[in-house]
């Protein structure tokens, strides 16, 4: 029996790169099938894609908590749609899928990534072997109270890939074309392990979040100095004490004040879809995992059952 696949786009609303690939692979369902998977998509949230907005009552890919799942008369558009998103291809859902992959973009510059929530063995090993194909950074996002829900979580195995920088609601070739061949080194990756061919060779190379920080703000809450231009030059670089952060509008600098663990490095500077998260930009340390066997063992089980 094959394992089923989720491909989701349109999580959010105005990132319609994802929705317009599925919209393609609608016409052309052949270009995601591998052998062993049965692959399937899903707009993420309809409503809000066509509203071009990133959500209609509260972001999507932090609904998936218990206080909106287990509320049937929920009046949030976005519990109601991850209810029936579980309800319809759930682990226990109707058409159950064991793996999730969900379709973002961003505006930061960071390039692309693989983003994680939390260190399932089966979420690992998928990351791992797509880093060992592409070399795309992987963002381990843990531990982190103010932000949890996510929709990856809901399914036995799953991931984001994140693809940027792009503008919200503009349609770009290039951002189309690297969600495109990230997928589908993510579906050769799933092909080996349902087959029992998938040997992680490496270590997988993580950046493991650290927390967030806001733009200084005055007492009316209005943010009184901006990201420094050097942290606008593309995430993933290393942030020391003394480095400067933020920057007044008559140009003085707010330097870093450092870590007592060491360097750390930065991501999703300047997200547009965080400003209403109090986030200028979230700061992170890289750390090597020495991939396992346990890893594989773990996402072959999830793709048998």
């Amino acid at each position: 029996m094959a394992a089923s696949v989720l491909i989701v786009g349109g999580t959010h609303g105005n990132e319609c790169n994802g929705p317009w690939l599925l919209q393609h692979w609608g016409h052309k369902p052949q270009q995601l099938q591998r052998r062993g998977l049965s692959v399937r998509t899903e707009i993420g949230n309809p409503a809000a894609l066509e509203a071009g907005r990133r959500y209609i009552d509260k972001d999507l890919n932090r609904s998936f908590i218990d206080e909106l799942l287990q509320d049937p008369g929920t009046p949030c558009l976005e519990g109601q749609r991850a209810q029936q998103l579980l309800a319809s291809h759930g682990p226990n859902g109707q058409m159950p899928a064991q793996v999730l992959i969900d379709l973002h973009s961003t505006t930061a510059a960071m390039g692309n990534c693989l983003v994680l929530y939390g260190r399932r063995p089966a979420d690992l090993a998928l990351a791992a072997g797509c880093q060992e194909e592409l070399g795309l950074p992987v963002y381990l996002h843990e531990s982190d109270p103010r932000q949890t829900g996510f929709m990856a979580q809901a399914w036995p195995c799953g991931l984001a890939l994140e693809v940027g920088p792009v503008a919200q609601g503009v349609l770009s070739p290039a951002i189309c074309r690297q969600s495109e061949l990230g997928l589908e080194v993510l579906l050769d990756v799933l092909e080996k392990a349902a087959a029992g061919q998938l040997n992680l060779r490496r270590h997988l190379q993580i950046h493991r979040h650290l927390g967030s920080i806001d733009l200084p703000r005055d007492n009316h809450g209005q943010p009184c100095a901006c990201l420094h231009p050097q942290r606008l030059c593309g995430d993933w670089q290393e942030l020391q004490a003394g480095d400067p952060l933020f920057q007044h509008a008559d140009g003085t600098t707010i330097t870093f004040a450092g870590d007592p663990e060491g360097p750390v490095h930065t991501v999703f500077s300047n997200e547009a879809a965080y400003q209403e998260k109090g986030i200028a930009t979230s700061l992170t340390r890289k750390e090597d995992l020495q991939a396992e066997r346990s890893w594989v063992d773990a996402l072959q089980a999830v793709l048998q059952n």
